[in-house]
């Protein structure tokens, strides 16, 4: 790398870092979801704004390749790695046997209908004109399907937390079902993109030196080593609760686990590259183990590790997301509007009547399809994934970074209604303290 490029890398990071924070706590102070403010910054910084006022200074500032398009890349891949591991660490122990019947109706109404009507949706759309360079049909019907079906747990877990609702049980509900249908929708992107990934001339990993190219053979492939990386970190995480001391979190050992932890999510996350999974889920894996572990979750350590990726790795994650959007030549409007209410409709609908036939009331029922149908964070990485691996273009990666933002907008405002007119009480029975272990009483509605 020249010394210019060193000078357009640092620069580039410095005006995305500086753009992401500057318009993400504008938003806040509107009462708006930061995490849109970062996106936002992004944008002016892409050739939505910036392209159009000064197109010779924005190409040369972030260039579409060479040396600094690759170290823009490798901050927004840490990114997007510690966002999936702060998420999962968040989890904690959210299930309770009390809510076992009504989160696995939930979860299999919120899942699967919306998953079958993605499916059925790519069948009767032309393909072509949302197909990604990879020209992988099977992929992008994956990718559609779990579009539609996901749920944020980092925004929707945020929105609940300021609202001062996060230990009741309607919040153990919400997060209990996203928990279960992410690490399912999960596994099927990882097969997404592993089927791209087998099909490339200088494919790379144990597929590719298996001699795996068939459609069907990577897809069987890519199943199994999904499901079977989640299980060997089960069980590699209940030995590890075994042994003396792993559980315990003291102050003056924090600084050391977060360089144990970062050290574990970076090497899971390069197995995972290896073994055809995508490295987001490991990384959420990690996270998920290490928040049911305890010891991370009552020490400093995630304290430390929190501020630092909220500071500079998310916030340039974000700011490249919005970065990468270009509203000027990608953006379809009748293919956006369409796919926003088709989601919605979808997801929504079936939560309610998951809801309902585990027999909640009405009201909380159409409070969870709405809470549910957030799609924030999780629905971005979803996003940017299939773009960067060429399952999707840039018009459908476009519509799917609006749908979660307009999601999530929407549930924030929603449930922060919901909680003016007294929606949820607390569980006297949960004593568990707040996820920062700090704050008990409402506050402000904003979203990671």
């Amino acid at each position: 790398m020249s010394q210019v490029d060193l000078f357009r890398v640092l620069m580039a990071l410095a005006l995305l870092l500086a753009s992401a924070h500057a318009v993400g706590r504008l938003f806040a102070r509107f009462r708006q979801p930061p995490v849109i403010g970062e996106i936002v910054g992004g944008l002016l910084l892409g050739p939505t704004v910036l392209g159009q006022l000064v197109p010779e200074a924005q190409t040369w500032l972030f260039p579409g390749t060479g040396p600094v398009a690759s170290g823009l890349t490798l901050v927004y891949q840490v990114g997007m790695l510690l966002l999936m591991f702060t998420a999962g660490v968040e989890m904690r122990t959210v299930f309770s046997r009390k809510d076992g019947r009504s989160v696995v109706l939930i979860a299999v109404a919120g899942m699967v209908v919306p998953f079958a009507l993605g499916l059925l949706m790519v069948k009767a759309i032309d393909t072509g004109d949302v197909l990604g360079s990879a020209a992988n049909v099977s992929a992008l019907t994956l990718v559609v399907a779990c579009s539609i079906a996901i749920t944020s747990i980092p925004v929707i877990s945020r929105i609940m937390l300021d609202l001062g609702i996060i230990r009741t049980p309607f919040a153990r509900i919400v997060l209990s079902v996203a928990v279960l249908e992410d690490i399912v929708l999960n596994v099927i992107l990882s097969v997404a993109l592993g089927m791209v990934a087998g099909g490339k001339e200088n494919g790379f990993g144990l597929a590719h030196t298996l001699g795996i190219s068939s459609a069907n053979g990577s897809a069987a492939y890519h199943s199994v080593a999904s499901v079977a990386f989640f299980g060997l970190m089960v069980l590699a995480a209940a030995a590890l609760r075994r042994l003396p001391g792993a559980t315990s979190g003291t102050a003056d050992r924090s600084l050391g686990q977060v360089a144990v932890r970062m050290a574990v999510v970076l090497a899971v996350a390069a197995s995972c590259v290896f073994l055809g999974v995508a490295p987001m889920f490991g990384a959420f894996v990690v996270g998920l183990l290490s928040g049911m572990a305890g010891g991370l979750s009552r020490s400093d350590a995630l304290g430390h590790l929190r501020g630092f990726a909220s500071g500079f790795f998310i916030p340039v994650y974000f700011a490249v997301v919005g970065l990468k959007l270009d509203l000027v030549h990608s953006f379809d409007p009748w293919l956006t509007g369409g796919f926003i209410l088709v989601a919605c409709v979808a997801k929504a609908s079936s939560a309610y009547g998951g809801a309902r036939l585990a027999k909640r009331p009405k009201a909380e029922s159409l409070d969870l399809a709405v809470a549910l149908n957030a799609r924030g964070g999780p629905g971005i990485v979803l996003a940017t994934v299939s773009y960067d691996a060429g399952i999707i273009n840039a018009s459908l990666f476009t519509t799917l970074v609006l749908t979660a933002i307009f999601t999530s907008q929407f549930a924030g405002w929603w449930l922060e209604r919901a909680v003016a007119r007294g929606a949820f009480s607390h569980d006297p029975a949960d004593q568990d303290p707040p996820l920062d272990g700090q704050r008990t009483r409402p506050v402000k509605a904003t979203a990671d």
